[in-house]
């Protein structure tokens, strides 16, 4: 079966201020379905046609060397993009609780000390790429990936992540990364990182 693009599980309009409709109208509508476009081009005739996209991320050895750049890049931006959209909701912010807050506070002393941590992960990623939290060998981590490259294909469980491509932002915040890395923070749905948490245990 090809990839489709997910519908927002909210209105475009509805994570304003924070991210502005017409971003996530191009965003969604424009670079997601290219993403997947592409990725189902790449993908037709290979023996990983119709697999669901984390088989396909973690099997891309298997594919022919010139089709897995290709792959890589498009497969890995449905993917990454999918987890971005069903991380944030209009209902979103605030500090995540039960074992997915217990645990980040565990880890990096507390939920700002974290943000600062992630944040940081966002603005140092040169170009285009994404901030990660991830479950790694059992351990949360804050990490980051270049361009559409996801964090399965290092056998990580990504739990949340932030796309800073320049076209996840730009027409509110322009050069502003960090602006716009700080204001995500108030559209995070803490219960689907949660429960990814509980998925991935």
């Amino acid at each position: 079966m090809s990839f489709t693009v997910p519908p927002l599980p909210y209105p475009y309009d509805a994570l304003e201020p924070h991210i502005d409709e017409q971003t996530m109208h191009l965003h969604h509508d424009k670079h997601h379905q290219a993403y997947v476009d592409k990725a189902n081009a790449a993908l037709a005739d290979t023996d990983l046609a119709g697999a669901n996209v984390e088989e396909v991320i973690v099997s891309l050895s298997a594919l022919p060397d010139e089709k897995q750049g290709a792959v890589r890049n498009n497969a890995g931006g449905h993917l990454n993009h999918t987890l971005f959209w069903e991380s944030m909701s209009p209902d979103g912010g605030g500090e995540p609780r039960g074992e997915i807050g217990s645990r980040i506070e565990s880890v990096f002393g507390s939920f700002e000390s974290f943000k600062e941590c992630f944040e940081a992960a966002g603005v140092a990623r040169f170009g285009s790429g994404w901030a990660w939290l991830v479950l790694d060998g059992g351990e949360l981590t804050v990490t980051s990936t270049a361009n559409q490259d996801s964090p399965l294909e290092l056998g990580q469980t990504p739990l949340l992540g932030n796309d800073v491509w320049e076209h996840a932002y730009y027409l509110r915040y322009q050069n502003r990364r960090p602006d716009y890395l700080q204001a995500w923070w108030n559209v995070v749905d803490w219960d689907v990182v949660g429960r990814r948490l509980a998925a991935a245990a």
